[in-house]
């Protein structure tokens, strides 16, 4: 049997889980099961953001219900594709549930792509499997971090490089909110690394901000009641909170110095909603991390893409002993449970959850 958490795309805070038989496997088709995966905010970006952008749509549910997808590992556990080899564990874009069904494609000894026909549509980013044995960037001894940092790492990455990519928009400072977030906090560690002369101002809620000083990412750390302090700068704003009061905060404060707002998931669900009054300066600009890496690698070729990137994945992987721990839960009525209080914003920032089926 299979089983898989359903989430009411209408009422987020409304899940069930529900068990049925395991996928049939046909000519070429492939059996996942589930291993592990992290619950983080990307998740909760995932769905919030399910219907605009087509997540819910990898992994399909009964009317009017949606699986999110989670970021982990999984072992074949059945095979009819000559290639795919029962035992073997890949690293992917899987559902918050025990089982998957893939059709192998774009087979090479790395990776492979899922190339069922409903997945398509969407960005091959989101379809391809990381074969552990030949993947150089599995780190067997960090594979929670992997799960709970990869994701949002590469979004962080792409984000700094857009960012060189017009010189930093004439700006001399980056403010992230939400920097307690991971997502944050990576794209703090990428820009410390590949832009040092661009000055890192973290937003957070005060009881963060001693976690956020402690990680060492930010040259600045201010409460939202301090975003006053901002005037005068010449900064690039990244919104990772998907707050409205706190967007209009920011621009009203940086005034003409804001060059560029950037827009990234939603971390603030209840406070995500927009007002009627133009806000000033710069219009905010949603960043969708798989168009901008499709434009990079198109710009610096594949080679050099992947080998710029999982450079800086390696020393940011590094990085996270000291300030993050791994929380570890056990099933999917834990995963549940941690979707729902991660949707409320109960995640700790300094730990991050696994589950472990």
């Amino acid at each position: 049997m299979a089983e898989a958490v359903h989430i009411l795309r209408s009422d987020l805070t409304r899940t069930e889980r529900q068990s049925q038989p395991a996928p049939a496997l046909g000519p070429g088709s492939a059996l996942l099961r589930v291993e592990s995966f992290a619950v983080t905010a990307n998740n909760v970006t995932y769905a919030v953001m399910g219907d605009g952008f087509g997540y819910w749509n990898f992994f399909p549910a009964p009317e009017g219900w949606g699986i999110v997808p989670m970021w982990g590992h999984a072992v074949v556990e059945a095979s009819e594709h000559p290639d795919i080899v029962v035992g073997e564990r890949v690293y992917g874009y899987l559902p918050m549930a025990s089982h998957l069904r893939v059709e192998p494609g774009n087979i090479s000894r790395g990776s492979f792509s899922d190339m069922a026909a409903h997945r398509q549509p969407m960005s091959p980013v989101y379809n391809q499997y990381r074969r552990l044995e030949g993947d150089p960037t599995h780190d067997p001894a960090r594979e929670a971090q992997r799960m709970i940092f990869q994701p949002l790492f590469g979004t962080s990455f792409l984000i700094e490089a857009m960012f060189a990519k017009e010189n930093w928009f004439g700006a001399d400072t980056l403010v992230m909110t939400s920097a307690s977030s991971k997502t944050s906090l990576a794209l703090a560690h990428v820009a410390r690394a590949k832009a040092p002369q661009i000055r890192r101002i973290g937003l957070t809620s005060a009881g963060n901000i001693a976690f956020v000083a402690k990680s060492g990412l930010y040259d600045e750390v201010l409460s939202y009641a301090e975003i006053g302090k901002l005037a005068g700068h010449n900064a690039v704003s990244v919104d990772f909170a998907g707050n409205a009061s706190v967007l209009r905060a920011i621009h009203e404060a940086l005034g003409d110095g804001l060059k560029y707002s950037c827009l990234v998931g939603a971390t603030h669900v209840d406070a995500r909603g927009q007002s009627d009054a133009p806000l000033p300066g710069p219009a905010p600009i949603l960043f969708f991390a798989p168009d901008h890496m499709n434009a990079a690698v198109k710009e610096m070729g594949f080679d050099a893409f992947t080998a710029s990137y999982n450079g800086a994945w390696r020393d940011f992987l590094v990085s996270t002993d000291g300030f993050m721990t791994v929380d570890e839960r056990h099933g999917l009525a834990e995963a549940e449970a941690a979707f729902l209080s991660t949707l409320k914003g109960g995640a700790a920032p300094d730990q991050g959850i696994v589950i472990r089926l």
